[in-house]
């Protein structure tokens, strides 16, 4: 890529990143939009966004998304610290270095837009040169400051979690525990055998137990008298907004035949509702698995890291999510069948993997001219236009790569919801790791073997040989990852401006019998959004040392995202849960992750530059990259897995003399209990001026 064909996709999506600000600010005034753009405080004073976006604390943060918003943040405040340096030491350093090569000419910047952009990496730099230790030292350098920060944010966000259990008020999962493959005996229930072995085995602690039913069918019926509900209310609203009598609706019902029709639809299934619960309740609808509620914490701990049986395939305990956590469609109990699942999962996982490598290999072939006019002759014309060329292989590429991957997300979310785990946080937290999974294999990797050259996925049946093939391949696909990152600034915008929710609201304004509910504002995506920042960080580490030109993009990038991301957790986001802060372990792995390979490409680089002993000096740094994330694992990771004996016992005792300790464990008996189980009402008033209400009795 030449560099005008670069400072083209640099305007366009400034340009558009300017533009969504724009529209962003004066929308947001607007009261139509406010369900849009601040859901979560509509009628809070208006101000303006950049501004409140730094002036708030991190408490205030914490205040408004919880511990998971605060590592959330902290994500942008670490890559923003690590690419500052970068940025100081690539484009100040090593870019000049790359630029010049080895020898004293004069610059003809007239000629530059012309240029490759390979002009600014380290292959411009001749075989053996001397000033290829400027590089080698670079990559201590920015290694020793990577890891410095990573330790402190661990170190951090380990004692903000600590704080966050110490100060929080009493909570049912810190008191509950998840049984699953209960034994029955002949002629019992799943309540009796949980109640007779926990009263047997934990006579001092155990206090009371909530058994899981199979609730599918009851739960297909509730969302139906949901739909119906939401149907109603649209109706009615039409009809006070309008001034002419009911006409007919499509010209066969008239409105108030439709609302009678839905009504007693509505009455039907409330009856089937009451029904099912009826037989839900039956012992022959239980399923093996119970929430059993302890008197203490450390009660609830022991249940859980002491194996109750004999036999490790019954009585498996595992955390209880939080009430409004749990995932109750699906239920996966067995423990055959979750071993089952996971390998499916598996397998499906690779598929999708191996599925977008042939995108990607499409992607690719955009980027060269010559191949693109050799699949589709017929635009070879076309693409001798300048303009036309430019847009071709400096913005299209990176715009169908965020297109196709921006579907993946729900993909990988629906392969946790298979693995059967039983709350919202972890189907996010899992698929969170298959995300990143992908994103690393089918974003970074994909395209630079792909890239360059077909069929160079045997580069890893040889070890040795991938530190030489990466320096060759990853180098050439430095153009395409930096239009892929500028195009990542109008994404950002797109995130600030809700395109898709506006989009919704304006089709539902206009179609009014299909206006959406937005008095329930969404949730944070952590599952496809930490990926997405982590390959950002990926992409400046490993071209630090062999393209520096994409570090003040990568650094954009995240300052971008530290301002828009921040007014939407305030603004739009709600938190559904709080994991207390359980997603920052993902983030180091995949930051260790994106120095060794930086590492490993720097050490192919100065062996391909004619320069060993630089590559031999740079070996132990991997290695000892590597052990400093096994300090990091063994001195942090403990305190994100489970509470120590010391903070449970110290805040047992704290509590245990409080009067409203006695409320609490009178709501904790009921406290996870299903809420399809609930009797519901379906009610609507004489007058017709409110929609009609699903909601528990």
């Amino acid at each position: 890529m030449i560099v005008s064909a670069l400072a083209t996709s640099v305007g366009i999506n400034l340009g558009l990143t300017v533009l969504l600000a724009a529209a962003y600010a004066l929308l947001r005034r607007r009261p139509p939009y406010v369900g849009v753009y601040s859901p979560r405080r509509p009628y809070a004073p208006l101000e303006p966004w950049l501004p409140a976006a730094w002036r708030r604390t991190e408490d205030d943060v914490h205040a408004a998304a919880g511990l998971d918003g605060v590592v959330f943040v902290r994500i942008f405040v670490f890559s923003i610290r690590v690419f500052a340096a970068a940025a100081v030491l690539g484009v100040g350093v090593l870019m000049p270095v790359n630029f010049l090569g080895d020898q004293l000419r004069q610059i003809d910047f007239s000629d530059l837009p012309n240029k490759s952009v390979d002009l600014f990496s380290v292959s411009n730099v001749q075989d053996g040169s001397n000033k290829l230790w400027l590089h080698f030292s670079a990559a201590y350098i920015i290694t020793g400051i990577t890891c410095y920060l990573l330790y402190y944010e661990y170190k951090y966000i380990s004692g903000k979690r600590l704080e966050y259990f110490m100060t929080s008020k009493p909570l049912p999962q810190h008191f509950t525990v998840l049984v699953r493959a209960i034994p029955v005996t002949n002629g019992g229930s799943v309540s009796d055998s949980v109640d007779k072995f926990f009263k047997e085995y934990h006579p001092s602690t155990y206090m009371s137990h909530t058994i899981v039913h199979q609730t599918g069918k009851l739960r297909r019926l509730l969302n139906d008298a949901e739909n119906i509900c939401t149907k109603l209310a649209n109706l009615k609203s039409v009809r006070r907004r309008s001034v002419d009598p009911p006409r007919r609706f499509l010209g066969i019902f008239g409105g108030n035949d439709l609302v009678g029709k839905y009504q007693k639809r509505l009455e039907d299934i409330e009856e089937n509702v009451r029904m099912e619960q009826s037989d839900a309740t039956r012992s022959r609808q239980e399923v093996p698995a119970a929430f059993v509620s302890f008197r203490s914490r450390y009660g609830a701990a022991n249940a859980i890291y002491i194996r109750q049986s004999d036999n490790p395939t019954e009585w498996q305990t595992e955390h209880a999510p939080d009430p409004h956590d749990v995932y109750w469609p699906f239920f996966s109990t067995s423990f055959m069948e979750r071993w089952i699942s996971k390998f499916v999962v598996f397998v499906a996982s690779v598929l999708l993997i191996l599925v977008f490598l042939l995108v990607s290999a499409f992607v690719q072939g955009l980027t060269y001219l010559e191949q693109l006019e050799t699949w589709l002759p017929f635009l070879k014309n076309i693409l001798k236009i300048a303009v036309v060329s430019q847009l071709v292989t400096g913005y299209l590429p990176s715009v169908i790569l965020h297109f196709l991957s921006s579907y993946v997300p729900s993909i990988m979310k629906t392969f946790s919801i298979m693995q059967g785990f039983i709350s919202v946080s972890g189907i996010e937290r899992s698929a969170c790791n298959k995300m990143l999974r992908f994103t690393i294999w089918s974003v970074f990797f994909a395209n630079v073997l792909t890239g360059s050259v077909l069929g160079q996925l045997e580069i890893f049946l040889d070890p040795k040989e991938i530190p030489s093939r990466l320096a060759v391949l990853v180098p050439a696909q430095a153009s395409f990852f930096i239009t892929y990152v500028v195009t990542s600034w109008t994404s950002l915008a797109s995130e600030l401006t809700q395109t898709a929710a506006l989009l919704y609201h304006l089709w539902g304004s206009c179609a009014k019998c299909c206006k959406r509910d937005e008095s329930k504002p969404p949730s944070m995506h952590y599952h496809s959004e930490i990926p997405r920042v982590l390959l950002f960080g990926l992409l400046g580490l490993t071209y630090f040392i062999v393209s520096p030109l994409i570090l003040p993009f990568v650094l954009v990038y995240f300052c971008l995202g530290y301002f828009i991301y921040r007014n939407q957790l305030f603004n739009v986001y709600s938190p559904k849960y709080d994991t207390g802060g359980r997603f920052w372990p993902i983030v180091h792995n995949g930051t260790i992750f994106s120095l060794v390979l930086m590492h490993i490409i720097a050490i192919g680089v100065f062996g391909l530059k004619k320069l060993p002993l630089a590559s031999s000096l740079l070996v132990p740094l991997p290695v000892l990259t590597l052990l400093f994330n096994e300090y990091c694992r063994n001195r942090f990771l403990p305190i994100f897995e489970a509470y120590s004996t010391e903070s449970l016992i110290k805040k047992d005792r704290e509590e245990q003399s409080k009067p409203e300790m006695a409320e609490f464990f009178s709501n904790l008996v009921t406290a996870y209990n299903d809420p399809a189980m609930k009797p519901i009402q379906l009610s609507t008033n004489s007058d017709d001026r409110t929609a009609p209400l699903l909601s528990p009795a």
